[in-house]
């Protein structure tokens, strides 16, 4: 009995609480994403549009916790538009860039990943020239030349799927959402061979359908696909016995009594001990469309996605639920560069391509050197360095050397979006100015003597951007220009982004860039 005592007074040893997790689980505008499982690891790939490199591919091991391994297109190759090449306007409307160089809103839309036969494949639509594919041994790269699977324009969310039986089949919509088609492909998945079948078109019961992920499970077709719009719209699962319908269909995930508007498209994946697990956008304004993560059930051969509905096939989205049964990652995208290297982080992206000749990473060492290219606005400036904006919080700084500015340059940190605005500098009549702008428009601040200057942009839950500029080393910031509300544009987020251009008519002048730095939850 005395032996026992310690035992009994202590209780028995109680097993460790399992982790939990938070959505969203990516709160950055990774948006369309799609998900798959190879071996050990999760792979998911997003829409990039006009930012070059193209198609972000991220890594986990937990679902919850994920890296950037690479990109698919280390640029845009579809038309000379994706180089930023004059002439071009900017209606007064809505200030969207429009002529024969620019192409904001175009570019890759929702793209889809698989693994078939040891290559990982994504497809993707471009609404003005295809559908595309590429090919890997590794998902980091290196990627095949994107290949021309159907061409024209209005082609939307392409996703392949390979049979038991080696058959190959593309499923996508249409522009403006809807209907499903599906249409066989050659065994290596670079061609389609026929003109292709409508498989569902319903605008009653499923309008606006687009974004179809195919899968097969327990000898069912499965079709995972959002319908009623990015804003408002829920999700739908489609299955039948034949890969050709007809299609029965369920709604498996909705708002419910959640805050969640809009539980959009996503990938569906399984870890190896079977559990369900669907990763979906969901819009939040100027922060994008970021990722949440799903529980899935199966009920009677259908999924129920998320936390089930009293007297509904669907669920609603979880706001905390327990982890997957998979080790816990402390895997973190990044985000701050120091510029100490050869090569740019996969972090960053271009507004368009990028003019080679425009920056360097070794013309000053451990400095981004940035030439000053002709435009008349930020939105027409080619070489604008941008990065994903974290929620539900950032704060964004960066340390540049405004030493070698020419007359007319302009030059700092900006959240990119449709009408801009940015903090930095403005030199005219051989004098640097701190400058604040917005839309166009610029403020003149003091003038400023120091070689470098540290600029910072913190945007908050309100989605509202607010520049501060410090010129003692950042001890202290002074806070310079209005809070400039950000918006949803061009289908992105807005984005932190590091620029210069020169109003002058030619090439001149240039910035180096010390280090950006990102402070996130």
């Amino acid at each position: 009995m005395i032996a026992l005592l310690p035992a009994l007074l202590l209780g028995a040893a109680q097993p460790p609480a399992p982790p939990v997790f938070h959505n969203p689980v990516l709160f950055a505008d990774y948006s369309d994403p799609d998900v798959i499982r190879a071996g050990d690891a999760y792979y998911l790939v997003a829409s990039s549009f006009h930012f070059s490199p193209g198609i972000p591919v991220l890594k986990s091991t937990d679902l919850v916790h994920w890296s950037i391994v690479g990109h698919v297109l280390p640029r845009l190759p579809f038309a000379p538009a994706y180089n930023m090449v004059p002439p071009f306007t900017l209606t007064d409307a809505t200030s969207k860039p429009v002529g024969a160089g620019l192409r904001y809103a175009g570019g890759v839309w929702a793209p889809s990943i698989r693994f078939h036969d040891g290559l990982f494949y994504v497809y993707w639509p471009t609404p003005d020239e295809g559908i595309f594919m590429a090919t890997a041994k590794h998902p980091g790269g290196p990627w095949s030349k994107p290949v021309q699977v159907l061409a024209g324009p209005g082609y939307e969310d392409p996703c392949p799927f390979w049979d038991d039986d080696g058959t190959a089949w593309l499923v996508h919509s249409r522009l403006g959402a809807g209907p499903l088609i599906l249409h066989r492909m050659s065994p290596d998945g670079t061609h389609v061979l026929d003109e292709g079948k409508t498989i569902v078109e319903d605008r009653q019961a499923l309008p606006i359908l687009e974004g179809p992920k195919l899968y097969k499970r327990d000898g069912w077709y499965y079709i995972f696909a959002p319908f009623g719009g990015v804003e408002k719209g829920a999700q739908t699962v489609l299955r039948s016995r034949s890969i050709t319908g007809p299609y029965e269909h369920r709604t498996v995930l909705e708002q419910g009594s959640t805050a969640i508007e809009g539980p959009h498209q996503g990938g569906y994946v399984e870890t190896p001990s079977g559990q369900g697990w669907f990763l979906h956008f969901n819009s939040t304004g100027a922060f994008g469309r970021i990722s949440y993560l799903e529980p899935v059930r199966w009920h009677d051969g259908w999924p129920v996605i998320g936390d089930p509905i009293a007297g509904k096939t669907s669920g609603q989205p979880v706001a905390t639920h327990t982890a997957p049964d998979l080790p816990v990652s402390n895997a973190r995208v990044a985000d701050s560069d120091e510029f100490g290297g050869p090569r740019l982080g996969l972090q960053w992206e271009w507004n368009h391509n990028p003019d080679d000749h425009g920056w360097s990473l070794t013309e000053r060492p451990g400095w981004m050197r940035l030439h000053a290219l002709p435009s008349r606005y930020l939105v027409t400036a080619r070489d604008t360095l941008t990065q994903i904006l974290w929620g539900p919080s950032s704060r964004m700084t960066t340390r540049i050397d405004l030493s070698r500015m020419t007359d007319g340059q302009r030059a700092g940190l900006a959240m990119f979006q449709a009408r801009p605005s940015w903090i930095g500098a403005v030199r005219e009549h051989g004098v640097t100015r701190l400058a604040y702008a917005q839309a166009g428009e610029e403020s003149l601040g003091p003038v400023l003597t120091a070689r470098t200057v540290e600029f910072r942009v913190t945007v908050g839950a309100d989605q509202v951007a607010h520049y501060a500029y410090s010129i003692d080393g950042g001890h202290r910031f002074t806070p310079f220009g209005e809070p400039s509300p950000l918006r949803f544009a061009w289908w992105k987020g807005a984005r932190p982004a590091l620029f210069t251009y020169t109003t002058a008519a030619t090439a001149g002048g240039a910035i180096d860039i010390d280090w950006f730095r990102v402070e996130r939850p």
